[in-house]
């Protein structure tokens, strides 16, 4: 009767564990039963939709629009001015002989309308060199946002094979549960046939338990993960579930160092960046410089003015002959002026420009050598990763056949269950070992794809 009471007991206990792994099992084939990414549609949202994108591309647009001629000061300048005003005048006049002359309420007006044209002939190649300068300044926009693209990318093919990763420990986890639950099956029959203590099954039991509750821990990093892909793709509803294509990690064993190599220097964003730096430090130079040149400018202008003149009280003093006045006036001239003194300021400005060139260019070679060391390191974990990988898979290989081994001995009574235990954790351990250096493996291939400017290919 005990028998059947424990019987009864143990196999509650493992049929709720069972269905808690169940519930998990659900949600996770939930999510891949929800729309679908592969990495592809997963970069083409987050390149439409990401937020942080949007704004780098409306500073580019920024930069595009100040490239204009009139923005270097090619074009003329045209403005008018216009004025219409009015006085009411009192006056008050003391004569030699005593007598005083008043003139009260005398109401004048006045109107002017003026067309003035500016236009530079020449300011020492200024002008020629801010046009310059602002189709740099394009250039470095359309860098910028070229950068922060190329970091989108990354971050997306970052956490999508994670995410990838975070299923496959998932499913790890699983396979562990089911070793758990079949020992438990094991030690029970055992049990009832007098071949074993009630310590194992216990024991057992403990196992799965921990095992389950691991197993909703991953479900929860799973979750986790999924949250941040669909946050870098700014999808609307962040609630709604997703699934990827992809359930294993791929990765390209081919990578080349010194093709490599050559695409940093000639692709690398940061290091355009850091040369279009250097060329606008140049233009500057070149601007300032300009100043010790005359300047020639031409000016003209139209102005019309109209007076009218308004009759008050006048006592002994007569009237107004005129009532109004108006004149037309044109003008013109060219002007040359040049800087003779300035106290200095001019040569301390250029020598600050000649010292900032030095600086862009000796900070350009810094970039240089930074890129290439991130690039060697990078590229020594990428071919110390895929050594690993194969030293990995043979050691799965390994620990796969010693539990099969190990499980029909323990089946016989041959192993005690810390041996068991410790053979399903070589198993598992050997498991995510080589999901993990395959995830570190594909982290290498992306900062390697990104470093030489070839991190677009993923899209």
């Amino acid at each position: 009767m005990n028998q059947k009471v424990l019987k009864k007991t143990n196999r509650h206990i493992i049929k709720k564990t069972t269905i808690i792994l169940l519930f998990f099992v659900f949600v996770f084939q939930h999510n891949k039963a929800q729309e679908i990414y592969d990495l592809s549609r997963c970069i083409t949202t987050s390149l439409e939709q990401n937020y942080a994108v949007k704004i780098v591309r409306n500073q580019e647009e920024i930069a595009e629009n100040n490239v204009t001629r009139g923005n270097a000061g090619y074009l003329p300048t045209i403005t008018t001015t216009n004025r219409y005003g009015a006085n009411l005048t009192t006056t008050t006049q003391n004569m030699n002989d005593g007598s005083e002359r008043v003139s009260s309420g005398i109401y004048n007006t006045t109107g002017s309308a003026g067309l003035n044209f500016n236009m530079t002939i020449f300011d020492g190649f200024n002008v020629k060199t801010s046009y310059q300068k602002l189709n740099e300044l394009k250039k470095m926009g359309e860098l910028n946002t070229q950068m922060s693209i190329e970091n989108l990318v990354a971050q997306i093919a970052a956490e999508y094979y994670y995410y990838i990763q975070q299923i496959n420990y998932f499913k790890n986890m699983e396979y562990a549960v089911s070793l758990s639950r079949e020992r438990a099956r094991i030690d029970e029959e055992r049990y009832l046939l007098g071949a074993s203590s009630k310590l194992e099954l216990l024991q057992s039991i403990v196992y799965l338990n921990a095992d389950s509750s691991n197993l909703a821990r991953q479900n929860e990093a799973i979750l986790e993960s999924e949250i941040r892909l669909k946050k870098l793709m700014a999808v609307e509803n962040l609630e709604e579930l997703i699934g990827v294509k992809d359930s294993s990690i791929l990765f390209n064993p081919d990578l080349v160092y010194n093709e490599l190599l050559d695409a940093t220097m000639n692709f690398n964003t940061g290091l355009q960046i850091a040369r279009k730096n250097q060329t606008i430090s140049e233009l500057d130079y070149k601007i300032i410089t300009s100043r010790a040149y005359p300047y020639l400018y031409l000016s003209s202008g139209y102005t019309y003015t109209y007076r009218g003149y308004g009759t008050g009280s006048i006592s002994d003093y007569g009237t107004l002959a005129i009532s109004n006045q108006q004149s037309r006036a044109f003008n013109y001239g060219i002007n040359l002026s040049m800087d003779i003194f300035d106290g200095n300021n001019r040569r301390r400005e250029k020598a600050n420009a000649q010292i900032d060139v030095k600086n862009r260019g000796i900070r350009l070679r810094e970039v240089e050598q930074d890129i290439k060391a991130e690039l060697l390191t990078v590229y020594y974990a990428y071919e110390n990763n895929l050594r690993l990988v194969q030293m990995e898979e043979q050691n799965l290989e390994v620990a796969r056949e010693n539990l099969e081994i190990a499980l029909e001995r323990y089946k016989l009574g041959s192993l005690s269950g810390i041996e068991l235990r410790e053979v399903q954790k070589s198993l598992l351990d050997a498991e995510q070992r080589l999901i993990s250096i395959k995830y570190q493996t594909k982290l290498a291939e992306i900062s390697l794809l990104q470093i030489s400017g070839k991190i677009m290919d993923y899209a």
